[in-house]
């Protein structure tokens, strides 16, 4: 149990790694959209390319950041069930749902958009829009984005397992820290300082 715990550990550390990197990207899209926006006010003309970039953006940092949001136990619960469970309930119903319900999706997923990846990427898929962008590039953040979830399940999974057996604390316990967005602006914060240095 202890090198699945090292297993867990590095893909903790890998989702955290790519989850705190595509909240970047909200910045960067919100920037697009609203240059984008500037320039169609002021110059009466727009881009489909830009307009796809932020579809591309938006779907990049929900399928990256979906695997950090279950490490950080921050995903959807129906509270009527689980504000009632002890924490070793709760382990449990976390065991049960990651086997029979969130590993079975995302293989799902996988065996279903791995084909559609390696033809788009085959046939150099390109918008039908005017302008607009290349398609293979959002459609392969499909098969990485649930490979990370796949992984951050079974990570899930033998922490659950873990507690169960009294090895480590309640994985399911909220950890008391800055939100996801306090953590941003922090980083936005520092990159401000250090540009006026």
């Amino acid at each position: 149990m202890t090198l699945l715990l090292k297993l867990s550990r590095l893909i903790d550390w890998i989702n955290e790694r790519v989850g705190k990197a595509a909240f970047w990207l909200v910045l960067v899209m919100t920037l697009i959209s609203a240059g984008n926006a500037s320039y169609r006010f002021v110059f009466h003309d727009s881009s489909n390319g830009l307009l796809e970039i932020q579809w591309y953006l938006f779907a990049a940092v929900f399928l990256l950041c979906s695997p950090y949001t279950l490490q950080k136990n921050e995903h959807v619960r129906i509270d009527v069930l689980s504000g009632k469970l002890s924490p070793r309930g709760l382990a449990v119903i976390d065991i049960i749902g990651t086997i029979f319900f969130l590993l079975p999706m995302v293989v799902a997923v996988l065996w279903l958009s791995l084909p559609l990846v390696a033809e788009s990427y085959k046939i150099n898929e390109h918008s039908a829009n005017a302008g607009g962008l290349i398609r293979w590039p959002v459609k392969i953040l499909l098969p990485i984005g649930f490979t990370l979830l796949a992984l951050q399940g079974i990570s899930e999974l033998i922490k659950r397992i873990a507690f169960l057996a009294g090895m480590i604390d309640d994985p399911n316990s909220k950890v008391k820290g800055p939100t996801a967005e306090e953590e941003l602006a922090a980083a936005i914060a520092a990159a401000k300082v250090l540009e006026a240095k």
